[in-house]
């Protein structure tokens, strides 16, 4: 790699040097190398935007998250959430649901139809709208309700490997991880993973990699760590700062799908490519977008894909007036008279590679239901599970 974009890497941390990374084995039949996992984004991780990304490297590439109940009640937009690419695989999905016989259902649907290969359940979702019902970030809260849900899923999954998600806590009062991991652990699970931040930061500032390092040596099972992860070289301070068996990346690859072939270089002791030029950037946002399109139609498509194309070329030259240009798509030819115009030979720049890209709200006060904490031991399931799906 060029030493300009190598300037670009966060040096409050020493840098690791390239080596080769374990595999990491999820139960008896599913083995990921190099031990890298998507993490599911809601309208992100579809079929199309896990294609591109598996084209980089390997790994695990998890759905986008679905509902347990509209699963099971056979909700059109739910079904299509859950469906996968021809040929994909493993086929990796993740699961969200707060009643243990609704999710015990969804995964005995999902596994008796052959549908996925590994189950990740989502114990970590911060929106208000799910942790005032008592959901997502507020269920680790709750140890027995939590441990009921994940019985249920592990019972529900015979040999499909069942992964657990969750943050360090609701809060700095209300600190849940260890907790969860103990509950994973005993339940079942395969592996754990923790995004390395509570509910209250929603994504601001930095991780806190130590609680990675204090789950994992609490537990037994693999643990996966998430949060602030890049560039390749941060996943290997992360597996060595920690101790940690694999890494779960989210953001640092909206727009940088070519993360998984560095993350796969580092991770058998080769150094990390360049960059794509701008016109290397555009055939694979072409790509993206004519999957995208054969996915969902091209109005709908293109609408969605607005917001990947403000990620693809944010921090090349006159890239507020690309992204202007890029809210207003609406087909594929508006597209491509946008991608014409751009120069190719524009190399990626150095100051965008560590440039945050999706959700950045700041912190918020965590809204949960009136008394939610006054009754940690109790399990019954929260009126949580509306019919959405995705997020």
């Amino acid at each position: 790699m060029d030493a300009i974009y190598k300037s670009a890497i966060n040096r409050d941390v020493p840098p690791a040097r390239p080596g080769e990374v374990s595999p990491l084995a999820l139960g008896k039949k599913l083995v990921v190398s190099p031990p890298v996992v998507l993490a599911p984004m809601a309208g992100v991780t579809n079929y199309p935007f896990r294609a591109v990304c598996r084209r980089f490297g390997a790994g695990l590439y998890v759905s986008e998250m679905i509902t347990a109940r509209p699963l099971v009640e056979g909700n059109e937009k739910t079904l299509k959430i859950a469906d996968f690419g021809e040929g994909e695989e493993p086929r990796s999905l993740q699961l969200y649901g707060v009643d243990p016989y609704y999710v015990g259902e969804a995964v005995r649907r999902l596994v008796g139809e052959g549908r996925v290969d590994h189950i990740d359940m989502n114990f970590g979702c911060p929106v208000r709208k799910v942790t005032s019902k008592g959901g997502g970030a507020a269920i680790p809260a709750k140890p027995r309700l939590l441990a009921g849900i994940v019985r249920a899923a592990v019972r529900a999954a015979g040999d499909v490997p069942v992964t657990i998600k969750f943050r360090i806590g609701i809060d700095d009062r209300v600190i849940t991880h260890l907790d969860a991991g103990r509950v994973g652990q005993e339940e079942g699970v395969v592996a754990v993973a923790l995004h390395a931040r509570t509910a209250a930061q929603l994504y601001d500032g930095q991780a806190r990699w130590d609680a990675i390092t204090e789950l994992k040596s609490s537990l037994r099972i693999p643990v996966l760590g998430n949060g602030d992860i890049w560039e390749a070289e941060d996943a290997l301070r992360m597996l060595r700062q920690t101790g940690c068996d694999g890494v779960v990346v989210g953001r640092g690859c909206l727009g940088r799908p070519w993360l998984f072939r560095d993350l796969a270089d580092v991770m058998s002791g080769r150094e990390p490519q360049d960059p794509p030029t701008l016109g290397e950037v555009a055939g694979v946002i072409r790509e993206h977008a004519a999957l995208l399109c054969a996915w969902l139609g091209e109005g709908t498509a293109m609408r969605s894909f607005r917001r990947h194309s403000t990620w693809y070329t944010k921090g090349f030259r006159g890239s507020a007036a690309i992204r202007q240009r890029a809210m207003n798509l609406s087909t594929l030819a508006e597209l491509d008279a946008l991608l014409d115009s751009l120069d190719p030979t524009e190399k990626f720049p150095p100051s965008a590679m560590r440039v945050t890209r999706g959700k950045s709200a700041g912190t918020q006060t965590v809204s949960l239901p009136h008394g939610y904490l006054e009754q940690r031991d109790d399990a019954t399931p929260p009126e949580a599970e509306d019919a959405f799906s995705g997020g």
